[in-house]
């Protein structure tokens, strides 16, 4: 204890991420449901990173591309949508009111006047035109169901229409209004993401109505958020906090606040966990190894990333935007990297020889089981890093 907070260590962090992530063997998931009520959130903007985190984690990984189908295309219990940070993530659908509350109301009426300044500032129709397209698109949609872009545009021609943008600058170019449009409802919860056009891997999306949802109260719904997320991923720092949700500094100690949140003491200064989370977490009985997709909300869980990546791994794992790459996991940190070859052979690198004898085993019996799942598929990750790109020269 310190002044009255419990002191919470790596060795312990690491423990709570293996089993509430369901990395270690005895936590893994039943359904690809339970991976996402775990997580909160899975990254979607690499579509095939979406299936692969599931695969990580489910008792039974080749079970992964079937069954996250069934949950975002049959069953609908799983939504692609805009969160977090405006990136896209694959969320529980019963989250869709909470995280378009809490995260998707202020970043829409930014990107709104956005694209209403950008079409003025080109001579291109008015807000008043605008509406009129919107209308006429979510009724196609509707009569639809789901629908391509250019589907779409053929039930509303005025969606092919283009407008200049950023004239005179250096990366001026030219705009159709069916991608700004349909990326704004998107961010306005008013479309998501449907079945894909090709295999899981595709990123070439159709659109569907997004699912019928109350309207919540902002701090309500950031309360409720950040609630799930600290018992998914605490103990985390304001600063993670902060960075995960996008949000500002006083929404963030609002929302801790509301939610009872309490203090302790982590190596890297104070953090917070859930009201009554502080019991100390015993690691997992077994070893565990674990090959993370790009983006994997493991990885990116949080912005100080010490106590589970080594520091001077990190010019290998990310790209120069921050976006990490396919990760290597043993006992609760990141020691390597993993690639999947033309040929379809997973490889990996580990760089301490010391972790290398000893989670060899583990790695390669993840890297079969990985293998196993992908079978004929080829991956790329959608941002490429210095390792991976090195791995599959």
């Amino acid at each position: 204890m310190t002044d009255g907070r419990r002191h919470i260590g790596t060795a312990e962090r690491r423990a709570r991420l293996a089993l509430r992530h369901r990395l270690a063997g005895p936590a893994r998931a039943a359904s690809p449901e339970e991976v996402a009520a775990s997580l909160v959130a899975l990254h979607g903007t690499d579509p095939a990173a979406v299936h692969l985190a599931v695969a990580a984690r489910l008792a039974d990984p080749a079970k992964a591309v079937r069954e996250t189908e069934r949950a975002l295309y049959e069953d609908g219990t799983l939504v692609r949508m805009h969160g977090m940070r405006h990136t896209v993530f694959v969320f529980p659908t019963e989250l869709t009111a909470v995280v378009h509350a809490s995260t998707g109301l202020a970043v829409a009426a930014r990107e709104r006047a956005r694209l209403v300044k950008d079409m003025a500032s080109a001579g291109a129709p008015d807000a008043a035109w605008l509406a009129e397209v919107e209308e006429a698109t979510l009724a196609a949609l509707a009569r639809r169901g789901q629908a391509t872009a250019a589907e779409l545009a053929a039930d509303e021609p005025r969606l092919r229409e283009q407008f200049a943008y950023a004239a005179g600058k250096s990366y001026e170019g030219v705009h159709t209004v069916s991608t700004r449009l349909l990326r704004l409802l998107g961010v306005e919860g008013k479309v998501v993401r449907g079945r894909p056009l090709g295999s899981w891997t595709s990123s070439q999306f159709r659109w569907a109505p997004a699912p019928a949802h109350a309207e919540l109260d902002v701090a309500g719904a950031q309360a409720g958020l950040l609630g799930r997320w600290l018992r998914a991923c605490g103990p985390a720092t304001e600063a993670d906090l902060k960075w995960w949700t996008g949000w500002r500094v006083t929404e963030v100690r609002r929302a801790l606040s509301a939610i009872g949140a309490r203090e302790v003491v982590l190596d890297e200064g104070t953090g917070y966990v859930a009201d009554g989370d502080t019991a100390p977490v015993a690691a997992p009985e077994e070893p565990w190894a674990a090959l993370l997709p790009a983006l994997d909300p493991t990885a990116m869980g949080w912005q100080q990333r010490d106590w589970y990546l080594d520091p001077a791994l990190r010019p290998l794992l990310f790209d120069r935007s921050g976006n990490v790459g396919p990760t290597v996991w043993w006992n609760g940190r990141v020691v390597g990297g993993w690639a999947q070859r033309a040929d379809g052979e997973i490889v990996w690198r580990i760089p301490e020889e010391g972790v290398r004898r000893e989670a060899g085993s583990e790695v390669a019996a993840a890297a079969g089981r990985l293998g196993g799942l992908l079978g004929a598929t080829r991956i790329t990750p959608r941002f490429r890093t210095p390792l991976e790109r090195e791995l599959t020269a």
